[in-house]
């Protein structure tokens, strides 16, 4: 597959023209991306996070990274295929600050899959990936996350999404959480990495390919 898009994520040059969204930090102490808010979780809503790629892709394409769960409570999701609802690029939509609404209620279509779901008690207890289709808050699909919680991760674990098609997959270390076709496909746009407070994640090895 032709790779359209890498970044290492190892450095603050790797950042150059990305945007965080919300009162977030960006570190690198071990030669990866470090992602965290910078307010309490108390804050609700207002302490959540997004980092987008300055990049707009195409429809069917591939998109990898690897993950390790530092800190939770907490969340993680990729939106993908970010444009306006009209077409327009992201960045010259409405500023957006981190609550949720904004994401799948505001001016943007959207799919985003949240994975490490454990932010909330329930989560916790019964772990699944979930991927939804906005605007709107549609969840279309679910499957198993086998990411063990902070105390027991070893990572890396590679993740992989592919859109081809309409169809959409996701896979963790090569094992498949879920797939689901859209009948009316979102037609490519922007990607970025949320978190939801007070979760801490690291991030390396972004690659985006052909599919």
């Amino acid at each position: 597959m032709p790779v359209l898009y890498e970044n290492a994520l190892a450095t603050p040059d790797d950042l150059d023209a990305f945007r965080l969204e919300g009162d977030g930090a960006t570190s690198f102490p071990l030669g990866r991306l470090r992602l965290e808010s910078g307010r309490p979780a108390g804050d609700g809503q207002d302490a959540n996070v997004v980092l987008w790629c300055p990049e707009d892709f195409p429809p069917d394409i591939t998109v990898e990274w690897d993950f390790w769960p530092i800190r939770e409570p907490g969340l993680c999701i990729l939106f993908f295929h970010a444009r306006g609802r009209d077409g327009e690029d992201l960045f010259d939509l409405q500023p957006r600050t981190g609550p949720y609404e904004q994401y799948h209620h505001g001016d943007l279509d959207t799919y985003h899959v949240s994975y490490f779901r454990r932010r909330w008690p329930a989560e916790r207890a019964f772990h699944t990936c979930n991927l939804r289709k906005s605007y709107g808050f549609h969840l279309v699909a679910r499957g198993a996350d086998p990411i063990p919680d902070v105390a027991d991760a070893d990572g890396p674990y590679h993740l992989r999404l592919t859109v081809r098609g309409g169809e959409i997959s996701f896979a963790i270390n090569d094992l498949r959480a879920f797939s689901w076709r859209d009948d009316r496909p979102l037609a490519g746009g922007k990607l970025g990495l949320r978190q939801m407070a007070p979760l801490i994640g690291e991030y390396a090895n972004l690659r985006v390919s052909q599919s």
